[in-house]
């Protein structure tokens, strides 16, 4: 067995792990990566092990409020990137920053067991091809992504037709010749039934709650490129907002949609031109939510009930970490309860990278977090009064960053947080651990 015990074993090499391997570096951090698939992108390459991507897939957020601010994506990419433009950015990001000599492709960890106390080092146990190694490292650090293990319901009855998770999507071809049931109006089932209504016999989408529409383009800009000059309290956006999606979205209820029982951004909006577009073109029926199944007949809660040979769930995913045990993540119900979604409150050589949403944070917002664990890491090896406080505070009670924000009681709500509270804490640690490390 080999033992690396001045190396931390950083888990993933999609677009989260690759920061973290790019500010591990920068802090003269010494780490070795593990990657499953031969190849950097984590689930924004379609053809690696555990991507849940579609050929349609494209990114919600436009590339300026997505991209690495010190890594801008070239002038010729599209506003909303496809799937395949992202896999090569963040292959391009690798190949600049010199980040794939770090990692160990084609090596799926298995386990990851500390060996005592904090500080006193991890086994990790990885697979290669038939072969099975392990070595012992200073920590451990989870980048392996929030979108893969997909989170598939219970349906009442039996249902006879096919029945897939969105994860097990790739092509619209899929639904050439049935008629189809997508469950779930989430961003991923809205851009899905999009795909749907072209192929299909015809598409139906069963919705449980309502959801806020906000259009790719508004006044010929890619909407998330509009505001953020002036910080306005959230009462005052939530009515600014709201009266700018009346003049561009309307009245979703209109169409079939069931109204919203939240506020504006107390859940992820759903960003798409599309939609509803089909919706009031008759092409996408929307449904309510499933009460029962029998054979091909979906019965639903308003008393209505229809045919289908496809129901696809666009039911979303678990946190899924296969490899540590929950109770070393401090789990509480839906997600670990981490400082900053990142710092575990009493270990220093443990961290979870990426288990962070937030509207509007981009991938600068989680180069940021990564930032603040590089730093804190060598803070701590300097002794550094900045890292000594950051480590009180980080085992003192905590609560998520929300922002005041009472967000949904959903899986994938549980580690949402309110982008600016957020950034305006990493932003803070981060000035008072490079203050006393430049």
């Amino acid at each position: 067995m080999t033992e690396t015990r001045d190396t931390f074993a950083l888990i993933g090499a999609g677009p989260m792990g690759l920061a973290m391997a790019k500010l591990l570096k920068e802090q003269g951090i010494a780490f070795e990566g593990f990657e499953a698939h031969s190849d950097v992108g984590g689930l924004w390459d379609i053809e690696a092990p555990n991507s849940t991507m579609y050929e349609s897939a494209h990114l919600i957020s436009s590339k300026s409020m997505t991209e690495f601010t010190d890594f801008p994506m070239d002038e010729t990419v599209a506003d909303y990137p496809s799937h395949r433009e992202m896999v090569t950015y963040f292959r391009s990001f690798a190949d600049h920053f010199e980040l794939r000599r770090h990692f160990r492709f084609k090596s799926e960890v298995q386990s990851v067991t500390p060996l005592g106390n904090d500080g006193e080092g991890w086994r990790v146990v990885w697979r290669a091809g038939a072969e099975t190694h392990e070595a012992v490292y200073a920590g451990v650090l989870i980048a392996n992504g929030t979108l893969s293990e997909p989170n598939m319901p219970r349906f009442p009855g039996n249902f006879e037709g096919e029945l897939l998770h969105a994860s097990a999507y790739r092509h619209p071809e899929q639904f050439s010749g049935k008629r189809v049931l997508i469950v779930g109006a989430g961003n991923s089932g809205c851009d899905i039934a999009v795909d749907a209504v072209h192929h299909a016999v015809s598409c139906d989408l069963s919705m449980r709650r309502g959801y806020y529409f906000v259009p790719k383009y508004v006044f010929g800009r890619p909407a998330d490129t509009l505001g953020g000059a002036f910080k306005l309290p959230m009462w005052l956006k939530r009515k600014v907002d709201g009266l700018i999606l009346s003049w561009f979205v309307g009245d979703p209820q209109k169409y079939g949609f069931p109204k919203p029982d939240y506020k504006l951004y107390e859940s992820h909006p759903v960003v798409n031109s599309l939609v509803l577009y089909h919706a009031g073109h008759g092409d996408l029926i929307i449904r309510a939510d499933i009460a029962d199944i029998e054979e091909k007949t979906v019965s639903f809660t308003d008393g209505t009930a229809a045919e289908y040979d496809m129901i696809l769930a666009a039911t979303g995913y678990k946190l899924h970490y296969p490899f540590i045990d929950k109770t070393l993540l401090n789990w509480r119900q839906d997600a670990p309860h981490l400082y900053l979604n990142a710092m575990h409150p009493e270990r220093n050589d443990l961290f979870v990278l990426g288990m962070v949403e937030a509207t509007g944070l981009g991938w600068q917002g989680r180069h940021e977090q990564a930032e603040m664990v590089a730093r804190y890491i060598r803070g701590c090896r300097l002794q550094s009064a900045a890292a000594a406080k950051l480590q009180r505070v980080k085992v003192e009670r905590f609560e998520r960053a929300t922002g005041g924000m009472t967000y949904l009681d959903l899986p994938r709500m549980a580690y949402y947080v309110d982008k600016d509270t957020y950034r305006g804490a990493i932003k803070r640690w981060i000035k008072a651990l490079k203050a006393e490390q430049s």
